[in-house]
Order: structure tokens, then sequence, then C-alpha cells
């Protein structure tokens, strides 16, 4: 592996691995991310086997008995599973073997490929039971050092020594023995069709039949207690050509009426009409993106019924103009202002999010007009670092009457590139210090420099948001701008 090639290894301190590698980037574990990206990487290899097991929090098992001849054998399907793996940025050990034990012990032990499973199991160290720490250890004292060396110990011996988990282990990695693994359930996808005798191009007989495809995913829906985010229709015709038409909502629905309002403006919108030829002989509804839809209860006031409403409205006219012609502002966690919201397509975007309101009586620190970017404007101050006195914004004077601030709003640190480390000759000051410039680390880049906002009130009563580009320690002569305006 990449790691072990320059001489990291697992438990290894973390000063010892910057040491090896001092440009190692070190990301806190996160246990849960990892199970969750397993799991993805398990249903992904279903096109193998139906039967996956999942064995946190690295390996997965795929029981591939009655599958790989579909493969061209064993040895293609090993390698069509690899090629899956790299395709998805990982890299992979992959063992055959009788039993799904055996198959992770050569993985995780073995030196792959394995020519001969009996030897290389026998071959393979004590640590490869998957035994505790203590029994491990016990197995090494009694000179035990491989699976070969228990296997020849009389099995009573060893369930009387080390318990009767460790027989079970041999013998589940011997084959005499197979563990019940919990393989991921499938369910079967959401795809519906109706298959006419004879050719159909009435409009209200192929509609028809599409209500009719519609009401039965609603209630396959209702079943699984989900919701449809996207429905994709496909019509064959009787000649061979297909015509496929998707829709997409803003919230899971199973309403039929809905999705076939949301249809009919999907075909309205299309530039080349619908054409059934000589009628269409098969209708095909596929639901691929679904989202769970608990069942709820009509609120007391219209609060729920608005919101349905709205979604409802967000899906017509995304539909009709398309997906990222309605947009919607999410919150993003940063105090930079341009960088505190998204303007997303509404259509993929969860419900509407509550932004928080101001208290009563307390004007608004922010804004809700920015200029993007913000513009350019001249300003005289009292003092260098002071405040605003007046400022030119368009060809226009304006005296400033009232001002509140500074609020400084500096570079988000973990973005600004680190400092380099000196290097190990030039701290005695040899040629190449005496040469080399000494680094300003009070020098930033044009976007890193800190902010100083103001809110700024005119003798006419209009109110501003200005902001100085840098402090004097960072830049010479810093620039101001005009970055909103208060309502």
């Amino acid at each position: 592996m990449a790691a072990q090639r320059q001489g990291l290894a697992p438990g290894m301190a973390l000063a010892d691995a910057r040491v090896r590698v001092p440009g190692l980037i070190v990301v806190e574990a996160d246990a849960a991310a990892d199970r969750h990206w397993l799991d993805l990487l398990a249903r992904s290899c279903t096109r193998f086997s139906p039967h996956i097991v999942p064995y946190p929090p690295d390996a997965i098992v795929v029981d591939i008995a009655g599958c790989e001849h579909l493969w061209g054998g064993e040895a293609a399907l090993t390698e069509a599973v690899a090629d899956h793996v790299e395709q998805r940025g990982m890299a992979a050990r992959i063992a055959c073997a009788v039993t799904a034990d055996a198959a992770l012990a050569l993985a995780r032990y073995a030196r792959l490929p394995v020519t001969d499973e009996a030897s290389a199991i026998r071959a393979l160290p004590v640590a490869a039971l998957g035994l505790d720490e203590e029994a491990t250890l016990g197995l090494v004292r009694a000179g035990l050092n491989s699976i070969g060396a228990v296997a020849a110990r009389p099995r009573a011996a060893l369930a009387a020594r080390f318990g009767m988990e460790a027989v079970r282990a041999l013998e589940r990695l011997l084959g005499e023995e197979e563990r019940p693994g919990s393989p991921l359930r499938h369910q079967a996808p959401l795809r519906f069709e109706r298959r006419f005798a004879e050719p159909v191009a009435h409009e209200r007989a192929v509609a028809a039949a599409f209500a009719e495809l519609l009401a039965e995913g609603a209630r396959v829906l209702e079943e699984r207690g989900l919701g449809g985010r996207r429905f994709r229709l496909t019509l064959d015709r009787s000649d061979g050509a297909k015509r496929r038409l998707a829709i997409e909502t803003s919230a899971p629905t199973r309403d039929p009426a809905l999705v076939l309002r949301l249809f009919d403006e999907r075909i309205s919108a299309l530039a080349d009409p619908l054409d059934p030829g000589f009628g269409y002989d098969r209708l095909l509804l596929h639901i691929p993106l679904t989202e769970p839809l608990a069942a709820t209860q009509s609120a007391l006031d219209d609060a729920e019924k608005a919101d349905g409403q709205l979604a409802e409205l967000v899906a017509r006219l995304s539909t009709r103009l398309g997906p990222g012609s309605i947009r919607r502002l999410v919150p993003q966690d940063s105090h930079i202002p341009e960088q505190a919201q998204l303007a997303l397509p509404a259509i993929h975007c969860p419900a509407p999010v509550r932004w928080p309101a101001p208290r009563a009586g307390e004007p608004p620190l922010r804004p809700i007009f920015l200029f993007d970017p913000p513009q350019p404007v001249e300003v005289i101050a009292e003092v260098p670092d002071g405040p605003p006195h007046r400022f030119r914004w368009k060809r226009k004077l304006h005296e400033v009457r009232l001002y509140e601030g500074p609020e400084r709003i500096a570079s988000e640190w973990w973005h600004l590139p680190a400092s380099p480390l000196p290097l190990a000759g030039g701290a005695g000051g040899g040629p190449e210090a005496k040469d080399s410039p000494s680094p300003n680390p009070s020098r930033k880049r044009e976007g890193e420099l800190t902010r100083d906002y103001y809110r700024i009130e005119d003798v006419h009563g209009r109110r501003y948001w200005i902001f100085r580009h840098g402090l004097y320690e960072e830049k010479a002569l810093p620039k101001w701008y005009m970055h909103g305006l208060f309502a």
C-alpha cells in the first residue's frame, strides 16, 4: 500500500509518522462516515452477487457461489471486483476461499495472490483467528505461532485452555464450519410496467394507463413509508423508438395527481411534441429516488398547507423553466458575508430553512441587499484607521452623520497557507540564508486581507454597509468598498 511504502504502519505514533513523512496530513477519524462508506461500497457490489455481507470497519464478503460462471470464472470475477473498487478511489486486497472467515483471513494476513489455499491458511499467524488479545498472546506463549501449529493440537486441549471460541474460529478457517452472516437486504426496484396487446395511440388511453401506473406506485410507496423525489416515464413505440420523460419534486410525494400535473408541465414544455406514431405498446414508470415520508396530520392552521402549496409551485416552475431557474438561499457555516449563503436549485433543496429573525426593536446587523462584487468607494477618514467621515460613491459625495463599527472579519485561518518551516541548513546563516529575502509574515495576499465593516448613515438618512479591505500593517494603502444597502 502507498502508506506502507513510505514506512507508515497501523498503531504508529503520530510523531514517528511525521518524521517519516514530513508533509503528512492528519484528519480525525470518523467511524460513522467510514461505516456509511463501507455500506455504500457493499451495496454497489450487488452487481456481482446478491449475497453481500459488510464486516466493519474494513471488509466486505461477496458470496460468489453460483455467480462466477457469469463473469467467466473465479479469476475474471476477482479482477472485475478489483476494477470496481479501484474506480471508486479505493485499494483492495482480494482473496477467495471456501468460507467467509478464511477469505477474510487470507485477505488480511496472507501474501497475495494465493495459489494453494490450504497451505496459505495453515501458514497464517494466530492473529488470523480473530480472538481477543489475551487468547492470542496465550497461543503465542504456548509456541503456537501459526494456524497450522494450532490445527495440529487436539481440539479438546484447545477448548480446555483457550475456550470453544478458539476451536470454532479454527474450524471456520479450515472450512469445517460456516459462520452465517447478515447480508444486505434488497428491496425490489420501483418499476411499474403496462404492456398493450395492440399499440395504443389515443391520448386519453395512454393517460389512463399512466394514471394506473402512478396509483400502483403510490400504493407501493405507502407500504414502504417512502415518497418519490424523481420519476421517469419511458414510452416504447411499436416501431422501436423510445421517448423518455423525467420530473423531480422539491419534497417527497406519493400523490398521483401532483405527479401527473408535473408530467403535463414537462410535456407542454417540450420543444419537440410527443409523436405516438403507430402507437405505444409499453409504458414504464421508474422511481429511482425516494425519501422517507411518514403519515402526517393536518395542522389546525394553514401553515402546513401553505408549505405543501409552495413545494408544488417550486416543482411546477422548475419542471416548466428548468431546474436552475428557481433557486433557494441555503445558510452556510461561514462568517464571510458572501459565503454565508448559497443560491441552490430549489428543486434539490430540502424544506425552507427558518432563518433567525433579529430581536424586536434592534436594527439588522447585515443588509439584505449585497453587491456582487463589492463596489469601490473613495473615503475620507479623520485618522487613517478610523471610520469614514465622508465618502464618494457613483460620483456622489455623501456626508456621514452616524456610524457603527468596526466589525472586524478576518480570513478563515484553516484556508490560509501554512508558514514554511525553516530549512535545516538555513538556521546557521549559510549562503542560502544570506541571498534569500526574509519573509514578512504580516504580508498577505489580496484575498486574505482583514476587513473592517462599518454601518453608515448619511445626512439624508440612507444607510450603507462599507468596509476597509486590509489593515495598515497588512497593506500600505487599503481600499474601501460598498458591500450592501440597508432597507
